[in-house]
């Protein structure tokens, strides 16, 4: 007797345990021993801790780390008025109205609801810890939205697949202290309250929906994003409006089964492509997606609305299920997103309002993935979703074959049985008959058996490749560097913060400190000194005065940087960002002499040996990351002063540095620093 009959299991309930199970065993043979999804989001996200430390990553979060400890300290009011003089010197920044504060407000309460407890915890550890804690919510988010699209099972799954997925977890590890790794919390709950109040309408979903979205409206990273979702996905490019509007429209005639002949004259593509002058930009320009989209959508109604009338309904099942089992191989070779195809198919099985909304959801995002990267972290979520649909809509329709026996004769259910499934009379055999088998279903236990196997082993490789992409892509926060000797012994890089530390503790308070605006949060959060630009890159004139400072000789340099009350630069050892502030720098007006091609070879390369361009030799940046380098013996086989990234000894060499001078150097020669001398003077060359 197996366990579905000895628990008195009807169809139904055999699938998701079935599914569950097979998510358990793939979760446990990928080397992730843990009790639940929510457990599980948060534990992979910790790998940094427990290589490094609590340590806060990027850059952007030092600037969110920074605010979050003001407004701690301070309180919301003072924050809201705070104006920082510390930044963009000396024009400073409004921060109070310049942010979204929902990452600062939900620290800070955090914060005070562990100190009222008596449990006592740093901002800073708050800060670091948020984004798991964030992300484990996202797994209940994603399984509640996914139960009300389809159901309990495939949200399991959803559940499962989002706590690991790496498009998702990338922003949101131990340190990654962002909006991002918070807002997608924010998106899947309001999503999943819109569902809920659409297929209840009761005013109370309405309300708490409300009530989400003026939350998630604190994220700058969601609020864009899900004003386009909930208006069925409306672009408007300038000029180019009317066809969004008519995008909207037949996508709205389509869910509503109303397709129109006249669509087919609106959506003459291939027509239009005859005209010279028109070419191929009808399907290559961004504007004229959405209409792409919506007439292949039109073919592939218009061909199911040819097949159920040609067809009769058995027909037709069979049709479908071979066009999803095509699909779910299609997927095995072509990647994680032709998966979600299959549970686009499921959702177009049954359309409702909450399916529909998945199918709006998954092609916009993957074409907003399509044209900025970045959007990957919005894709991953309706991902899982979508694959999570598929999965289970599979193992369902394999799980009712596995027990049923090759021959021809099978146990089915007799008019004895309740209502709910459950034998009105527990173990009694008089509730089964024997009956034929229906030769015309395609699944035979073998086969049903074997397609689960297949899937579990899917499983497994999809969660050991996402621990691996966790552990060795996502771990690692650019603060602090690690590298591995031929040995396989770890060395750790810490000059960045020693270079902060430095700083703050051999300077005075109200030093300032020029940088390219790269590393200004880090400056400003950690050495607690004033720079000149950081990454709120809004001033682009400023920019380029500091770029232009950097390319420049070092006698113009100088002037530059005691027009802007310049104490110290700090500069990182790597020029490979150079050509960026040498272009921004020729972009403003003050910049126009400075040209990128001066800064080449002769054959069109940025080179630092005896090759390198005269003007590249002499500006400020490579005197300052150079000075003193020709001492240096970092190869063996190499001449002193080789530059082992570049793999060129460099060609300037034992100069002198007149306005400035070494005030630090770090372990690796990562990060330096040089105090700006004070003017001679008179008379004193």
């Amino acid at each position: 007797m197996d366990v579905a009959k000895l628990l008195h299991l009807n169809n139904d309930k055999q699938a998701i345990l079935l599914q569950l199970s097979v998510v358990c065993v793939a979760a446990i043979l990928g080397r992730f021993l843990l009790i639940s999804d929510y457990d599980q989001a948060f534990a992979v996200r910790l790998y940094s801790v427990i290589r490094f430390e609590s340590v806060i990553h990027e850059f952007d979060p030092y600037f969110n780390y920074r605010t979050t400890r003001f407004m701690t300290e301070n309180g919301f009011y003072q924050f809201h008025d705070w104006f920082d003089d510390m930044a963009w010197y000396p024009l400073g920044r409004i921060i109070g109205g310049t942010i979204y504060p929902g990452l600062m407000m939900t620290s800070s309460f955090i914060y005070s609801l562990l100190h009222a407890i008596n449990v006592t915890m740093d901002i800073r550890n708050i800060c670091v810890f948020l984004a798991p804690l964030f992300s484990s919510f996202t797994t209940l988010a994603t399984f509640l939205l996914t139960s009300e699209i389809q159901d309990t099972s495939s949200g399991l799954i959803a559940a499962a697949l989002v706590a690991i997925v790496p498009g998702y977890i990338s922003r949101s590890v131990a340190g990654s202290y962002d909006n991002e790794g918070i807002a997608i919390f924010c998106m899947i709950f309001t999503f999943y309250l819109w569902i809920k109040a659409v297929k209840t309408g009761y005013l109370f979903w309405a309300c708490a929906c409300s009530l989400a979205y003026f939350y998630m409206v604190c994220w700058l990273f969601s609020r864009l994003l899900i004003l386009g979702f909930f208006l069925g996905w409306i672009r408007i490019f300038n000029k180019h409006h009317t066809y969004s509007c008519i995008d909207a429209h037949a996508y709205w005639e389509i869910f509503k089964s109303r397709l129109l002949c006249l669509l087919y004259c609106n959506f003459s593509t291939i027509l239009s492509m005859q005209i010279s002058f028109v070419g191929f930009a009808p399907i290559i320009s961004s504007e004229h997606i959405g209409a792409l989209g919506v007439f292949g959508l039109c073919q592939l109604f218009s061909f199911y609305t040819y097949l159920r009338g040609a067809l009769s309904s058995e027909q037709l099942s069979i049709v479908l299920r071979v066009f999803g089992l095509s699909l779910f191989g299609i997927s095995l070779i072509g990647g994680s997103v032709l998966s979600a195809t299959v549970g686009l198919y499921y959702c177009f099985r049954k359309l409702t309002d909450a399916s529909i909304f998945a199918i709006i959801y998954g092609v916009t995002s993957v074409y907003f993935s399509g044209v900025m990267v970045r959007l990957i972290l919005v894709l991953a979520p309706i991902m899982c979703i979508l694959g999570a649909i598929g999965v289970s809509g599979i193992l369902k329709s394999f799980s009712v074959n596995l027990n049923v026996p090759d021959s021809q004769s099978t146990k089915t259910p007799s008019k004895l049985t309740a209502a709910n499934g459950y034998p009105s009379i527990p173990n009694s055999n008089k509730l089964y008959k024997n009956t034929v088998q229906d030769s015309t279903y395609p699944f035979k236990n073998t086969v049903a058996s074997f397609m689960v196997l297949l899937i579990l082993f899917l499983l497994i490789l999809f969660t050991r490749h996402c621990i691996w992409v966790i552990s060795s892509s996502y771990s690692h926060p650019s603060i602090v560097l690690e590298t591995v000797d031929g040995f396989g012994n770890r060395h750790i890089l810490d000059d960045y913060r020693e270079a902060y530390y430095w700083l703050r503790e051999n300077t005075k308070a109200d030093a300032k400190v020029m940088s390219w605006w790269d590393y200004g949060y880090q400056i400003t959060a950690i050495a607690n000194r004033t720079v000149l630009v950081d990454n709120n890159t809004w001033n682009n004139t400023h920019i380029g005065r500091v770029g232009q400072a950097m390319a420049s000789s070092e006698e113009e340099a100088y002037e530059i940087m005691k027009e802007l009350d310049v104490d110290y630069v700090l500069v990182i050892f790597d020029i490979n960002k150079f050509i960026w502030m040498v272009r921004i720098a020729g972009s403003t007006e003050k910049g126009r002499h400075v040209h990128e091609n001066d800064y080449y070879s002769p054959q069109g390369e940025m080179r630092v040996d005896d090759r390198a361009s005269p003007t590249m030799q002499n500006c400020l940046l490579y005197k300052l990351s150079y000075y003193r380098f020709w001492e240096m013996k970092t190869d063996k086989t190499k001449p002193p002063g080789f530059d082992r990234v570049r793999g060129q000894v460099i060609g300037h060499r034992n100069y002198e540095l007149h306005g400035l001078e070494e005030a630090f150097t770090s372990s690796s020669w990562l990060v330096r620093i040089f105090r700006v001398k004070s003017y001679a003077n008179r008379g004193v060359n």
